[in-house]
């Protein structure tokens, strides 16, 4: 990672004129690409390393497609010669997720979304014109063959793993006539493909679209099925139905011919089923085959979020056994199976998480049962040993970038939140009132430290439960 820094610090400066005063690696997400904020004077950049070429070639192709018909997307300032790193306008951190969640359901968000809607029609429609689809990463467009494909990613990493009993021959009939129907759509543009609230950044009010390197030719109501039946933005019947209509009428002015509302609107609810299958099958690869713990906690809410279009909403064809199945999928027993459990106000549980040195002592549970997990941080490489590092903790930014950027640290933790999420679980079920949870290294102040906020921030996530944290060695931490 440290090559890879410095590749960005060199290609800052070749674009920029000017050389990088700090790089700081950002958390990832879902997908492979590291991205990184440059910091040079009062201006910061976002810089990105993807090793797949054909992507960045995409993205950089369409965002300056876009960025020359004044839609709003990123500024693309500079590219290495092997295309596997990029430097772009930095248009913050405030996404319209984040905005939804620190203003909920209110009129300042609902109109962010219209903004969101509005300029969505403008990327998809003016965006269209001009632009080459032989850019696109995967398929041209989202035709029949795309349709299946994500039927069938649902089938194999969420459906299968459920083991439930289904008739293969009719499914695949179901599906492909479900496709076939699908296509038959009038109004084809270009279609974002990810189009949800934590790629759309506010900037002063105004919005910026991000990520739309998967984008190709496809239906107009794709995206805006992705935006407004996203599950974590858990919008209203009366939100979706008035902001898909406000959205018909910006794209009105935007077509030379008015949409026909009736087969648009029994068409998009085709989409919003695709668009729900395609996030349960993301979610069952990544949660249930890589065992990301952000996914798996995922799943319970877009069940809920299926069930819910299952029971009040209606696409314009029939498909028997699709449907006995996908009814099978939200039954309540196999609902059952991803609940999370949720503490309360009158729930007893409370963790005490601790980090601590083996030099020091072992923590001691005091309370009458006893016991608890402790786990060994040793045998991840200390950050400790280096000069750099040695007046810090496992609370600063350099030591996380550290052991999450040169270390097995996020396999170990996944490891270890599979295993005490089972007895906290239990616990909750049981209504017992306490359990210990300690991390132990060295000189309890890098790795321990790390590991413990990291689990805090995971069991209050995860369980809205009440947790203690506790750095036992704090007072010997090197200053």
């Amino acid at each position: 990672m440290e090559a890879v820094i410095e590749a960005i610090g060199q290609l800052f400066t070749d674009v920029c004129k000017k050389n990088a005063d700090r790089i700081e690696k950002l958390p990832q997400s879902g997908s492979d690409r590291i991205y990184f904020r440059i910091s040079a004077g009062e201006k910061t950049y976002i810089a990105t390393y993807d090793i797949n070429t054909r992507e960045t070639v995409t993205f950089i192709q369409f965002s300056r497609h876009f960025k020359q018909a004044g839609l709003p997307v990123p500024e693309v300032y500079g590219v290495n010669a092997e295309n596997t790193i990029y430097i772009q306008e930095d248009l913050g951190t405030a996404s319209l997720l984040n905005k939804l969640e620190e203003y909920g359901h209110s009129d300042y968000t609902y109109e962010l979304f219209r903004k969101s809607l509005s300029r969505l029609a403008q990327i998809q429609i003016l965006g269209d014109n001009g632009l080459n689809y032989n850019w696109c990463l995967t398929a041209k467009e989202f035709g029949k063959q795309a349709i299946m494909s994500d039927l069938l990613y649902f089938k194999y990493y969420f459906l299968d793993t459920l083991q439930l009993p289904y008739d293969k021959q009719a499914l695949m009939d179901d599906f492909d006539a479900l496709s076939t129907y699908l296509t038959r759509t009038e109004n084809k543009y270009f279609m974002f493909r990810d189009f949800q609230s934590r790629n759309i950044i506010v900037q002063e009010n105004e919005v910026y679209f991000i990520d739309y390197q998967g984008g190709m030719k496809g239906a107009l109501q794709y995206d805006v099925a992705s935006m407004l039946w996203q599950a974590k933005a858990e919008l209203s019947e009366e939100w979706k139905k008035n902001l898909l209509e406000y959205y018909m009428d910006e794209a009105d002015k935007l077509l030379e011919k008015p949409i026909d509302r009736i087969t648009f609107v029994s068409q998009y609810n085709g989409y919003v089923l695709i668009r729900l299958l395609q996030v349960l099958g993301a979610y069952g690869f990544r949660g249930l085959f890589e065992r990301k713990a952000h996914f798996l906690s995922s799943i319970p809410l877009a069940l809920q979020n299926l069930k819910f279009f299952l029971d009040n909403q209606r696409v314009g064809i029939v498909t028997p056994e699709f449907d006995r199945v996908l009814h099978l999928v939200v039954a309540p027993d196999m609902m059952e199976r991803f609940h999370v459990p949720q503490a309360n106000e009158q729930t007893p549980l409370v963790i005490e998480v601790n980090s601590f040195s083996y030099k020091v002592a072992l923590p001691v549970d005091e309370t009458e049962n006893g016991g608890g997990f402790m786990f060994d941080m040793r045998g991840i490489l200390n950050p400790g040993r280096f000069e750099e590092y040695k007046k810090l903790t496992g609370k600063d930014k350099p030591v996380q970038d550290f052991l999450e950027q040169r270390t097995k640290m996020g396999k170990f933790l996944n490891s270890v939140w599979d295993l005490i999420d089972i007895t906290v679980e239990e616990y909750l079920r049981r209504d017992f009132n306490h359990l210990m949870i300690s991390f132990g290294c060295t000189g309890g102040q890098h790795r321990s430290v790390y590991a413990a906020e990291q689990t805090a921030r995971h069991l209050r996530n995860k369980y809205k439960l009440k947790v203690n944290l506790t750095h036992t060695n704090s007072h010997n931490w090197v200053k």
